[in-house]
């Protein structure tokens, strides 16, 4: 029974040498991967970045503006004036917050699609290549043992 065990192993062992894998080729593609994550997450972190900056001004104008609101007024009148205004100040600048919000999300879509057009064209790249050095050695592997017997 050891013997069967240990015949079957050289037999594999045998059949591997004969068709050698290549290790590099997945390396490359695991450095690709890599790159591509890193690119991407880079996208990511500058548009949480941009989107933090306009939300923080944002806030500021509207405390700012806040500020003026609760002022004592002399007229009751002052009062309804200073919310309309407030209610204006307010519209006009979520219309202009959303959007630098909406350019932040064009900006990012198009680096998404730009960055998976060239990824997809880097691994197509990477696998003909594969496919082609795996066949010629599996080629020379069999011609080889062709010629052995």
């Amino acid at each position: 029974m050891a013997k069967t065990t240990n015949d079957m192993t050289k037999m594999m062992q045998d059949m591997m040498a004969a068709f050698p894998v290549d290790a590099t080729a997945m390396q490359d593609v695991f450095k690709s991967s890599a790159a591509l994550g890193e690119k991407l997450s880079a996208v990511a972190l500058e548009a949480a970045a941009s989107s933090t900056e306009i939300s923080s001004k944002w806030t500021k104008e509207t405390i700012a503006k806040a500020a003026t609101l609760t002022k004592v007024k002399d007229e009751p009148t002052d009062y309804t004036k200073a919310m309309t205004d407030f209610a204006s100040a307010q519209a006009e600048m979520t219309a202009e917050n959303m959007a630098a919000f909406a350019e932040v999300a064009k900006k990012v879509q198009m680096e998404t699609v730009e960055l998976m057009l060239a990824a997809g064209k880097d691994f197509s790249e990477e696998a003909t290549a594969a496919v082609k050095k795996a066949t010629n050695d599996v080629t020379t592997a069999a011609k080889k043992a062709a010629a052995a017997k």
